[in-house]
């Protein structure tokens, strides 16, 4: 460890915020198990990358509003609109879905609608995961399908999602901007996330432990452990150029930190799986097991941490389908998904 990394610990332990572990005793079928939790305030005194931890993400507010709405396209049951809403000074961009007809009784259920990893160049806010959003769409979700910073012409330069938290910002400031609208149940609003979102919105579940329902598919990056076990084999990865700011940050990060340490106690603030205690929503996992870019492993490595928690959860494996769970289990994982949005936004 070097002198960075040593100095930002002792201003942990200084200002009365380092971070300690207890044990919760969890009954199972298998029997009784002990559980680490970490406990543990943000520090008063800033440190570098504070942003990155759990701590931080839970204490800052996230305040936004939507943007004017565009009418974009006319469906059968649902109309879409492009619009834009704020995150953190940058105007972040959007397609946003509304059921016909009259609000249900305090109003529609929504989903913060999360992509995977497109690279930001050639990204485009009405291609990709069209399918998706229609079928979510005419199950009668308002759908805010959003272009996380960096990405077309959302403002910012695309952050990465694993080492920093920009995504999770943009993420939990759209739901915030969700709750703000007349016509949305600000009680009855969820995330779904594919590939690289898993991260996102398992992390934004994390941090806001109030989101009642989550459904993740091919998602990775949970324990960051098991981004070193499980690798990724995305070929359509653009690692971003030496000189943007992204690069300069994750050298900045590696220099104070190092690569992931599961025994350091700045990761240990990172990795999401840590802070399980006291987060009240439902969480869905869909995964095919040929799944060739994202191993179907860190699914049910997360399951398992999960099942040793009060965190009500499901994997459902597919044994086709891809990273993209297309074709027929596209379908099948489609009405799992409905129905679990329907159970738990109520």
């Amino acid at each position: 460890m070097n002198l960075a990394a040593l100095a930002i610990i002792a201003a942990l332990v200084i200002s009365g915020s380092a971070l300690f572990l207890e044990t919760e005793n969890i009954s199972l079928d298998r029997g009784v198990i002990n559980t680490p939790l970490i406990q543990t305030a943000p520090s008063a005194t800033p440190f570098p990358f504070q942003e990155l931890t759990i701590p931080y993400l839970r204490s800052r507010e996230y305040k936004s509003t939507l943007g004017e709405l565009t009418k974009y396209s006319d469906h059968a049951s649902y109309t879409a609109y492009l619009t834009s809403y704020n995150s953190d000074g940058l105007k972040i961009n959007g397609m946003l879905t509304i059921p016909k007809g009259e609000a249900l009784s305090g109003g529609h259920p929504a989903i913060v609608f999360v992509h995977g990893y497109i690279a930001p160049s050639i990204y485009q806010t009405t291609t990709r995961y069209n399918d998706y959003v229609d079928y979510l769409a005419r199950s009668g979700f308002v759908v805010f399908k959003i272009d996380l910073r960096g990405h077309g012409e959302s403002q910012g330069e695309a952050g990465g999602a694993y080492y920093s938290s920009d995504y999770i910002i943009d993420t939990l400031n759209a739901y915030s901007a969700l709750q703000t609208v007349d016509f949305i149940d600000p009680g009855k609003i969820g995330l779904w996330g594919h590939s690289m979102a898993g991260n996102v919105t398992f992390r934004s579940f994390i941090a806001k432990t109030d989101i009642p329902a989550v459904v993740i598919w091919a998602g990775a990056g949970y324990t960051y452990s098991d981004l070193l076990d499980y690798r990724l084999m995305d070929t359509s990865y653009r690692a971003p150029q030496q000189s943007t700011e992204r690069a300069r940050k994750r050298q900045l990060l590696r220099e104070a930190y190092g690569d992931f340490n599961p025994e350091s106690i700045f990761w240990k603030q990172v990795a999401p799986t840590n802070y399980l205690n006291g987060v009240r929503g439902a969480i869905s996992l869909q995964h095919a097991v040929d799944d060739s870019v994202v191993s179907i492993e860190y699914s049910r490595n997360l399951k398992k941490i999960l099942d040793s928690s009060t965190i009500s959860n499901e994997l459902n494996e597919y044994q086709s389908g891809g990273h993209n769970l297309s074709g027929r289990s596209f379908t099948q994982a489609m009405q799992k998904t409905v129905e679990f949005f329907k159970k738990n936004l109520k």
